[in-house]
């Protein structure tokens, strides 16, 4: 596949979400979609024809229920024709050439991206390496790959059972190192919360049957009484005419989870609350405050501005007759994009952030920089002396906004000044800073500043700075 052909398709690949499967399409379009699909399942059926999983069950079962998840998530039909054939090119004689021909450079892109890289002088670590920065590299031109990499995993993690042991955990592992943080960083929390309570739960069963049991037990008691809290709370909505949906929330099984399991109720239940419009959840905040009295001090507002994971949303707890309840107000439109992230229809992607940090990750010392990925996909807001924001990584410091305005600038940092006051450049940041950059006319670059930079961008800049001083010297 050529990289034209890749970068002719990826400046639609950003923006192409379909809000249903063929909910922006003409009659014409869905048919051909639906006639082109229906060649994809026939291949894909027989291609893998003969082939079972360690489970036992027929093989294509398993691209079968990935390209389930891929439509029930808005992906179109592209992207589910790709969930189909993410395995015939690597385990069938279909080859790359033969699904261009048949089913264009679009799929073929994606099963490309999907397919694990080769090579018989290389490791089996080496060979996962190569696999990550393969992905990653068609990421950047069409990011649906990586969210089918997400459906893909997420099935095998549900079927991982008839593994080895040995084996479970290093999917499980490797799952929470690469797919959990890359899910956030997309804005895709409730996949990240999935994939994350999967693995932890091969990683420590005993511990995950524990937490479901205890969630259970808490579910039973609590059900009489947020009935009722919750018939409140319809009832001041309909005095004062304003619709909204009410959901439960139960915290799924993390290690954070686990260990404020002691705490009860209030660390392992959220109610959600939908309403139609912004103002519409200011008022329903309201509402829900004279009813029941919030708890000083956890009111956050990230509605209009999106907490570290992207989340958008009213936070407060209130005290609810004895239960002390979390409570997340946002709007329907807002409850998508905190679903499904660059996947809900009309989601703000920041295509160039997203890039540059999987170039960044790509150019790193390691094969695959799987720390600056963790720290990448819990985000802050900074903001330019000229009030431009800027997304960081949280703990980064004041160094790496040097070198995310631009390397130059990075390079010749002196001090910086955050909210008017002077500060190191080694200083932490926190959301809502506002910073600016002293800088000298020659670079400044020390090697104790890749302990003070986060960014693979920071550091790989100090690196190939370092370096160069190194190789001048005689």
């Amino acid at each position: 596949m050529t990289r034209d052909m890749s970068s002719a398709w990826s400046t639609r690949s950003w923006s192409c979400w379909s809000p249903t499967m063929g909910g922006g399409l003409s009659e014409e379009e869905l048919d051909r979609g639906i006639d082109g699909l229906h060649r994809v399942i026939q291949l894909a059926r027989a291609s893998h024809s003969g082939q079972l999983r360690k489970s036992g069950e027929p093989y294509f079962f398993h691209p079968l229920r990935v390209a389930h998840l891929a439509a029930r998530h808005w992906m179109d039909f592209a992207s589910v024709n790709a969930a189909l054939l993410h395995d015939v090119v690597e385990d069938t004689p279909v080859t790359l050439a033969d699904v261009v021909s048949d089913f264009g450079d679009e799929v073929a892109l994606l099963v490309n991206g999907l397919t694990k890289a080769i090579g018989a002088e290389l490791s089996r670590e080496d060979l996962k390496a190569e696999t990550y920065r393969k992905q990653l590299l068609v990421a950047i031109e069409d990011v649906r790959v990586l969210c089918l990499k997400f459906w893909d995993r997420t099935d095998n993690l549900q079927t991982i059972s008839a593994l080895n042991p040995e084996k479970q955990s290093l999917i499980a592992e490797e799952t929470r190192a690469v797919y959990v943080p890359l899910a956030r960083h997309l804005g895709m929390g409730l996949v990240a919360s999935r994939l994350d309570a999967l693995s932890l739960t091969v990683l420590y069963p005993h511990r995950a049957a524990r937490y479901q049991n205890a969630v259970k037990a808490l579910m039973k008691e609590v059900e009489a009484p947020l009935r009722r809290i919750r018939s409140k709370i319809h009832g001041a909505f309909e005095q004062q005419k304003l619709p909204g949906l009410l959901k439960d929330r139960w915290r799924p099984f993390a290690v954070a989870a686990a260990q404020s399991m002691n705490r009860g109720f209030s660390s392992l239940y959220t109610l959600e609350i939908q309403v139609d419009r912004t103002m519409d959840a200011y008022l329903a905040l309201g509402l829900l405050h004279s009813l029941f009295p919030p708890i000083p001090g956890k009111l956050r507002d990230h509605l209009n501005v999106p907490s570290q994971f992207g989340y958008q949303a009213l936070k407060t707890t209130v005290q609810a007759g004895k239960y002390r309840m979390r409570v997340e107000v946002t709007t329907r439109k807002l409850a998508r994009f905190n679903e499904a992230g660059v996947l809900a229809p009309g989601f703000e992607f920041r295509k160039n952030n997203f890039q540059e940090l999987m170039r960044s990750l790509l150019e790193g010392e390691s094969a695959f920089d799987t720390e600056s990925l963790r720290l990448a996909s819990a985000s802050i807001q900074v903001y330019t002396p000229q009030g431009e924001t800027r997304t960081l990584p949280e703990g980064s410091s004041a160094l790496d906004f040097a070198f995310d305005i631009h390397e130059q600038l990075g390079l010749r940092a002196i001090r910086a000044r955050i909210n008017g006051q002077t500060r190191l450049l080694k200083s932490r940041l926190m959301d809502g800073d506002q910073v600016a950059i002293e800088r000298a006319d020659s670079p400044q670059v020390l090697p104790k500043w890749l302990e003070w930079a986060v960014t693979p961008k920071a550091r790989n800049a100090i690196r190939r700075y370092l370096r160069s001083r190194v190789r001048k010297k005689p």
